[in-house]
Parts: structure tokens; sequence; C-alpha cells
């Protein structure tokens, strides 16, 4: 697996301590306030585990599946909700946790969806940004790091499902994905 690796992008301590970074951040910005951390599916897992450890005011957490991609590795821009929240959102702060966005299709979507269900607000969390295939305007709060447009793979991102175990972001050689 680590053969797949063309280079190491960011190592599992960069990813630490930029996640305590975020999680210290949103303890300050809600203090007081009913927090609801929604992960997409299954991406975000790994980031949301982590980040929720360095969060230090209550906060709970659900979770969204969503496609944008079908079985591919180009966004086909039509948004399947594949599942739903369990719980209401309604009157709470809400942050979606997303592992990265790439043209950002998705994740307007999901805020314009979820919108609807009158959250207190919404805001966005996010570990990697590619922001030069961005195709939506969308604002991210909480951001880790912009990233060139490599494919990327680890601390729960995939290709084929494989991959997401990497407790750090790699560059995928061209030769796996071609």
């Amino acid at each position: 697996m680590k053969n797949d690796i063309e280079k190491v992008l960011l190592t599992e301590e960069e990813l630490k301590e930029k996640v305590r970074e975020i999680g210290s951040k949103i303890s300050e910005d809600y203090r007081g306030e009913e927090l609801v951390l929604i992960g997409v599916l299954k991406g975000s897992v790994m980031f949301m585990s982590e980040l929720m450890k360095e969060i230090s005011i209550y906060c709970s957490m659900d979770f969204m599946a969503v496609s944008s991609y079908g079985n591919g590795s180009e966004s086909s821009g039509v948004v399947r909700i594949l599942k739903d929240l369990d719980e209401s959102i309604e009157n709470k702060h809400v942050i979606i946790i997303e592992d990265i966005i790439d043209s950002g299709i998705t994740l307007e979507y999901l805020i314009k969806y979820l919108n609807g269900r009158n959250p207190k607000s919404i805001e966005i969390a996010c570990l990697l940004n590619k922001k030069d295939r961005r195709k939506a305007n969308i604002g991210v709060k909480y951001l880790g790091f912009d990233v060139p447009d490599y494919f990327l793979v680890g601390y729960g991102l995939d290709f084929a499902e494989r991959y997401r175990n990497l407790p750090y972001i790699g560059i995928l050689k061209e030769s796996i994905y071609k």
C-alpha cells in the first residue's frame, strides 16, 4: 500500500497539530452553545473523530452520506443523499465536517438542503481545500490546508475504498488510478 504513494504531502504530526488548532477555535467560537457536528461519510470519519477529541464543549454528532461521484474520480454534478440525519438540527449550530472540498458542488447542495431544517447557523470545517478546482462559491470557516490538485489519499481519503487507513495524506501514483 505504501509503495503506491508517490509522496507524503502532510505528515501525521502536521495533521494532528492542525486538528488541535481547529478544535480549539471551534471550542472558543461556540462556548455555551448547542453544537452538532455532521460528518459527510465516509471520508470525514477520521478527521471528525480526531477533531471531536479536541473540542472542549458539549457537542453531538450525526452523519450524512451523499454522492456526486458515482464510480468515477470526477464529480457528476448530480448530488444524491444516501443517508440522511438521524436527529433534528432545528435551532442548533451546525458544523459540516468534510475531508476535502474539490468543486464544492456537493457542499453547496448540502448547505441549501440543511438550511431547510432551520438550524441557528451552518458552518464548514474542512481538512483539505482544492481551491483551484472550485465551481461553487462556498465559505469555509475552519480550514486545515489548501492543497494542490493531486489525487490525494490517506487520513480518510480513498481511491476505490483503499488507503483511508493511512495516518498521513499522500499523493497517489498516477499509475494506480489511470
